[in-house]
């Protein structure tokens, strides 16, 4: 069974003038179907406005369908009564790090989710440890958030995540404010997590370079999923996702500018190591 499912699922933000009246209605999800099976890595993508986020925040209940279902372990996000088993199966991570992070110390924080949960004491600071673990940050678990990097605050919020032991875990454009090193640690720490623990990962991301080892892509525009594939699939469309207003890996870039001028090299090419591989196979 599918982990999340979405069967036509649409989401309208209603726009109202200062005296409460509809103004206009702009669709942001336009009869989406998904599925997501239990344990993938899954990455979406998207320029601004495609509806990638209010897709993310259908995955964690925080907002409902305006039409159609989804389905999050077979709970539909549509009944109330189901938003906090949800939450506790599809954890969600944030753009900016400060919006989770609420503690004084770095352990507080990570222990402040399973507290609310009603996990006993015992079994929280347990968590605490192995989530901090997880995400190599044992040894600033006394520090305060305030002294540590955009990537390290980054690493404790999945941390404050992982220790309410959910299922899946949305991650909504996470590294969009970091530098290029805490970009690349930041998704190195989720790969680990996916491949070492099983946690389903579904990542929103706009920088190309982060899903080259994705199981699977989907591409949304206006709305709608317009691509899907595995990575390969997807970065080999080198004019299709320019259409839809996205770059490419600069090395399957290059790959491609060299095909076009007359090299013989495969379609798909995703790291400099593939395309050294392909070079020196010309010779």
């Amino acid at each position: 069974m599918s982990f999340i499912k979405a069967m036509k699922l649409v989401h309208e933000y209603i726009h109202r003038d200062d005296d409460g009246n509809v103004d206009h209605i702009e669709k942001a999800l336009d009869g989406v179907d998904l599925d997501i099976e239990a344990g993938d890595f899954i990455a979406i993508l998207g320029h601004n406005g495609s509806g990638k986020s209010t897709l993310a925040k259908h995955m964690n209940a925080i907002l409902n369908p305006s039409g159609g279902t989804l389905l999050v372990n077979g709970m539909d996000t549509a009944d109330e009564r189901n938003v906090w088993d949800i939450r506790k199966s599809a954890g969600m991570v944030f753009q900016n790090p400060d919006n989770q992070i609420i503690a004084g110390m770095v352990e507080e924080d990570v222990a402040f989710g399973p507290e609310n949960l009603g996990v006993p004491t015992e079994e929280i600071w347990k968590r605490v440890a192995d989530s901090l673990a997880a995400v190599h940050m044992e040894r600033f678990r006394a520090y305060s958030p305030n002294r540590l990097s955009g990537g390290q605050k980054q690493r404790v919020a999945i941390a404050g995540v992982l220790a309410m032991q959910p299922d899946c875990i949305v991650l909504d454009e996470p590294t969009a404010m970091l530098d290029p090193a805490g970009r690349a640690d930041v998704i190195r720490t989720i790969f680990e997590l996916n491949r070492t623990k099983g946690v389903t990962v579904i990542l929103i991301t706009h920088y190309m370079e982060e899903v080259v080892n994705a199981d699977k892509v989907f591409v949304m525009d206006k709305g709608k999923i317009v691509m899907k594939g595995t990575p390969r699939d997807i970065f080999s469309q080198v004019e299709a996702l320019q259409r839809y207003q996205l770059d490419v890996p600069q090395i399957t870039m290059l790959a491609h500018e060299l095909k076009q001028a007359g090299v013989r090299i495969p379609d798909g090419i995703l790291t400099r190591e593939e395309l050294t591989e392909a070079l020196c196979h010309l010779s």
